[in-house]
Formats: C-alpha cells, sequence, structure tokens
C-alpha cells in the first residue's frame, strides 16, 4: 500500500481510482463494508482503491477534547494495508485545506489529483469552507467531471449502527466483547518498544514500554492481554495511563509478558486487550504497587 502525504505528492500512477473520504477511525466492520463496495468498483474499472483521511482527524482540529481515537494513523494505516486498499492520501487538515472552497477541494483533490471514477461517502458528509459542501454538490460535480457518488450503506448490530463512537462507549463500560463484534477483531494497540525507566524490572516484573501517540485514550487502567511477538503470540497483563504512583505524565502503555524471556527493545509490539482488571491506581510505596501487580497477574491468569 501507497501512502501519499498531501494533494502535492499525488503522481501519475496514484490517479484513476475509486475512493472514499473520512476518518476511518478503527477501521471497523463498517468501514470495511464500505472497502468491499470499493475493491469490486476498483475490480469493475479497471482503478485503484483508494482512501482519503485527514491527519489530525478535523474534530482534533476544531475541538481540545475531542473525543480519543480508536487509531493513531500508523495503526489505521496498517489496518487498511490489511484490507488490501493500495493508496491513502492523507491529507493535513490545517487553514490552508480548511479555506479551499468546496468546488476547489473537489477539482483539486479528486479530479485534477486523483481523477476518480467513483466515490463512495456518507451522505451527511460535509465539507469545504465552513461545510457548504454536502452530497448534493459531490453529485454535481460528479456529473460535471464523470465521476460517480455513492453513499455508505449502514451497518447494524443488535438494532443500533456501528459506528467508532458506539466502539469507544463499549470500551468505556468495559464491553470488550461487544467493542470486538463492531471491530471485527479484539481492539488493539501497536508500537514499538522504548527503553523507560526500568521500574518494573526493579520490582521483579519487567515489562516492554510503549509510548501512546494519542492526544486522548480512549480507555485507561490495567488488562488482561495478548500480545503477538515475530507472529507468537503472549498472555500478558499492561497497564495504560500515566502511572501516578511514579508520578508519571505522559501516558504509557507497559505490559508484562507471561512466561516470556527475551529482549523486546525496538520491536513492534501489537497489544490486544482482552478484559479489564482494575482501574489505575496510585499506591503509597513501591511495595504496595508490587502486591498490586502480583495480584493482577494471579487475576490475569486465571482470565486465561
Amino acid at each position: 500500500m501507497q501512502l501519499i502525504r498531501g494533494l502535492h505528492n499525488i503522481r501519475p500512477e496514484h490517479q484513476r481510482c475509486v475512493a472514499t473520504i473520512g476518518n476511518f477511525d478503527g477501521v471497523h466492520v463498517g468501514h470495511r463494508t464500505i472497502l468491499e463496495a470499493l475493491k469490486q468498483q476498483a475490480f469493475e474499472l479497471d482503478a485503484r482503491v483508494c482512501v482519503i483521511t485527514f491527519e489530525p482527524q478535523p474534530r482534533e482540529y476544531f475541538q481540545v477534547d475531542a473525543p480519543a481515537r480508536l487509531s493513531s494513523l500508523r495503526e489505521k494505516l496498517a489496518l487498511l494495508a490489511e484490507n488490501h486498499v493500495d493508496q491513502v492520501l492523507c491529507l493535513p487538515f490545517n487553514d490552508r485545506l480548511r479555506g479551499l472552497s468546496a468546488d476547489d477541494f473537489v477539482f483539486r483533490a479528486l479530479v485534477e489529483g486523483l481523477d476518480i471514477r467513483y466515490l463512495i461517502v456518507g451522505d451527511d458528509f460535509r465539507y469545504g469552507c465552513d461545510r457548504k459542501g454536502d452530497f448534493t454538490h459531490l453529485e454535481l460535480m460528479g456529473e460535471q467531471y464523470g465521476f460517480e457518488v455513492c453513499d455508505t450503506q449502514t451497518v447494524l448490530m443488535q438494532q443500533g449502527r456501528i459506528s467508532s463512537t458506539r466502539i469507544r462507549d463499549a470500551l468505556a463500560e468495559n464491553k470488550f466483547s461487544e467493542a470486538e463484534h463492531m471491530l471485527g477483531r479484539p481492539f488493539t494497540m501497536i508500537g514499538r518498544v522504548v527503553k523507560g525507566q526500568q521500574l518494573g524490572r526493579t520490582l521483579g516484573f519487567p515489562t516492554a514500554n510503549i509510548r501512546v501517540c494519542r492526544r486522548r485514550l480512549p480507555l485507561r487502567g490495567v488488562f488482561a492481554v495478548r500480545t503477538l511477538v515475530d507472529g507468537h503470540r503472549f498472555n500478558a497483563v499492561a497497564n495504560l495511563g500515566v502511572r501516578p504512583s511514579v508520578s508519571g505524565v505522559k501516558p504509557l502503555l507497559e505490559v508484562h509478558m507471561l512466561d516470556f524471556k527475551g529482549d523486546l527493545y525496538d520491536q513492534t509490539l501489537r497489544v490486544e486487550f482482552v478484559e479489564k482488571i482494575r482501574d489505575e491506581q496510585k499506591f503509597e510505596s513501591l511495595e504496595a504497587l508490587r502486591a498490586a501487580i502480583a495480584n493482577d497477574i494471579e487475576t490475569a491468569r486465571k482470565l486465561f
């Protein structure tokens, strides 16, 4: 899969494509329904499958308290690649992009840029300066420039629409099975293992530390998780949060892998969340922290 960063990096080999536009946060079952429809159109039109997305997400640009992401950009790209998308056009959402008129956005990005032949978007999709562009405007532009516009199909589960918001709510309520059904896989975070304070090693529970590339966390606490390293799965316990017991500030994902020995530094770790064990707590002493971790590990072993 090719990543195109910005309109100025579009090349002739990126043109003649079918496309969709959106945040694709989490790349859930509803998103994958759109991708399957795109792939069918790409086959019929002999075109490339393209996802157009934004970084930061528009709501993050406008709102300091925007909802937590289900997936970082890196995770999103990995999920789109797994779903056989040919290319992703990632547009920086800034004052310049925000200032484009609806006509200019369609012409520069979709017509002149990607030479699209077919577009799938939600019928509530808005774009252009002051969000003046809508689905009807896209249909008119499609008639003018020769591309077809289709609206997305709503995917339901238990009489409700599958959405990133609904998945965030399920995670917040510790309904991991419900979130997994909507995502089509366990909720997962991916990152490279970095060196930390090595406090876990001192306490007798070495951890793999992963920086969290999110403005806000979709969940916090101590969890039973499964990890994937070099194609091998391991059960583990993870703490996701700011580590108040050691005066932490930046969010970190700390993973203690059960029955594992080895060096994980600089490796990419995939962490699948299975069940919440407890909330993140501040302990008054390292001994109290050590006892809590030992209890978390015992709880996780029983769960597994």
